[in-house]
């Protein structure tokens, strides 16, 4: 089946084109053309889908305490609600038990035809007590060999992504993550410069949260902030909910770092039980009067930064789409609208709100 949409201004995830028609069959782009553009029924704005790479639960449940199939279904929605068609479910610093039990969430998910999931983003426990932020100190720990072949050899396949502290991770543990194809990212770290800049240097491509929980950036000592600023390739992910970080401070990074900066929600959801507790205050959630995760949606990640920080629409689509894409290098998901690719398309109104989406 061949279905038409038509768009008045389209973004293509590298360019603009006006008046474009999108012809999809099967769930697969087979052409963008100008001919039978529908004026009356054209959507305003069309954009690739976003990218949620970091985000714990929704609808009243966490992923680390309640990891079922059905919790990263709730997950799904509320990113679909919120203008991602992708998303790596999250749990922060937790017992191997619970690691475990986020990862046959996981399997049973993707086995029971979930859409969307690209995998686990395990956020801890290998992580600096000293940046901890709102994780549980008492779960924290440096790795060993043993602990961490049994949590890959059990799901390997169904982890994205693991966040690390790379100064409490030998180069051998670090190695062996990468070599099952997860994207180790370095963050909770209070390494200092010269180690944080080594770390990027020697296989390290990615940072979690720019600013939170990291050894920050000063005159003397440049930290892992002044790291990821002054690197010409490590890529950084960024809560832009202005509470996270300035928007000021976003606007600085984004001048110095460009293309190597992308956004995450960090999204978390009311919970009264388990290691984490959050609490809804205003539009910030928070743990024991510690700001513990965001009431994002990627969506309004785009707006805050063209609204707050004064970046082109185009450019912050590319830091929900595109460049999450270009850090999980996942075949079929490429943050882009093409000919032969997925047909994954957002579907704004002129001031940038949901109208509609089309998954592939």
């Amino acid at each position: 089946m061949t279905q038409l949409i038509s768009a008045q201004e389209l973004f293509t995830g590298n360019h603009w084109i006006s008046e474009a028609v999108i012809e999809i069959t099967d769930g697969k782009i087979t052409a963008i053309k100008k001919e039978k553009y529908d004026h009356q029924n054209a959507f305003p704005i069309v954009v690739p889908a976003l990218i949620d790479l970091q985000i714990y639960g929704a609808g009243g449940k966490l992923l680390s305490e309640f990891p079922e199939a059905s919790t990263i279904q709730l997950i799904y929605e509320y990113c679909v609600a919120g203008g991602a068609a992708y998303f790596q479910p999250t749990i922060a610093s937790q017992s191997n038990d619970i690691i475990m039990a986020a990862i046959k969430a996981v399997k049973d998910y993707k086995s029971g035809g979930g859409k969307g999931c690209m995998g686990l983003h395990i956020e801890g426990p290998w992580i600096n007590p000293i940046k901890k932020g709102a994780h549980n100190e008492a779960v924290i720990h440096s790795p060993n060999l043993d602990e961490v072949r049994a949590i890959l050899d059990y799901g390997a396949a169904d982890i994205g992504m693991i966040t690390v502290a790379p100064e409490v991770c030998s180069k051998e543990i670090m190695d062996l993550i990468q070599s099952k194809g997860i994207v180790v990212s370095a963050g909770h770290t209070n390494a200092d410069y010269s180690t944080a800049m080594s770390f990027f240097d020697n296989g390290i491509k990615v940072a979690t949260h720019l600013y939170n929980a990291m050894s920050p950036l000063q005159h003397r000592a440049p930290g892992v902030v002044g790291a990821l600023l002054n690197h010409s390739r490590a890529m950084c992910s960024l809560v832009a909910d202005g509470y996270h970080v300035d928007f000021a401070a976003i606007a600085i990074a984004k001048k110095i770092m460009g293309e190597r900066l992308f956004c995450i929600t960090d999204a978390v959801t009311t919970t009264s039980s388990g290691l984490y507790q959050h609490q809804l205050v205003g539009d910030k959630y928070e743990s024991a009067g510690t700001l513990s995760g965001s009431a994002l949606t990627q969506l309004k990640s785009v707006n805050n930064l063209v609204e707050q920080v004064g970046i082109d629409l185009g450019e912050a689509i590319k830091m929900c789409s595109l460049y999450p894409a270009q850090v999980m290098q996942h075949k079929g998901i490429n943050g882009k609208i093409e000919v032969n690719e997925n047909a994954d398309l957002l579907c704004l109104s002129a001031d940038r709100q949901l109208l509609e989406m089309y998954l592939a």
